[in-house]
């Protein structure tokens, strides 16, 4: 006979999370391994030495268990402050080659600023929870990192 109670099934429902957050900061695409006419190859108009800037978008996916009893798979409140405290205070209005000390040694592309961002974010969330950052820098540029 079938389970009429939905309890067994519910407990093992998986959810996703996505909060979107916007932030602008400037960088310059410029690796040290690089000569200086590489750079300009390499990079184009991106390497000028006075940088350029960006309107990014930030999405942070979280996955997880449904809790059967709160229905949340973690509380927004709780992924808000995560992102305030990883994207917001060090990113943005920031000079992301000259004010994150990361990106002293690392060239400030998309696909890195999203490996930081998942970095971050993993130490700051539950273990296991975090699934996906995907990185806007313009409409058209986007960049999605899973950790691996």
């Amino acid at each position: 006979m079938a389970e009429s109670s939905g309890s067994n099934k519910a407990a093992e429902r998986i959810g996703y999370i996505t909060r979107v957050q916007s932030f602008s900061a400037c960088h310059r695409l410029h690796s040290l391994h690089l000569s200086d006419e590489e750079n300009k190859e390499v990079y184009g108009k991106c390497n000028n030495p006075y940088g350029h800037g960006h309107n990014y978008k930030v999405e942070v996916t979280v996955r997880g268990k449904i809790d059967p009893v709160t229905g949340m798979v973690m509380n927004l409140t709780d992924l808000k402050r995560c992102i305030e405290e990883v994207i917001m205070i060090p990113l943005d209005h920031k000079n992301l080659d000259k004010d994150v000390p990361y990106f002293a040694n690392v060239v400030s592309t998309t696909e890195n600023l999203a490996v930081y961002i998942w970095d971050n974010m993993a130490k700051a969330l539950p273990a296991s929870l975090l699934y996906e950052i995907r990185v806007h820098e313009t409409d058209k540029n986007i960049v999605v990192y899973r950790g691996e």
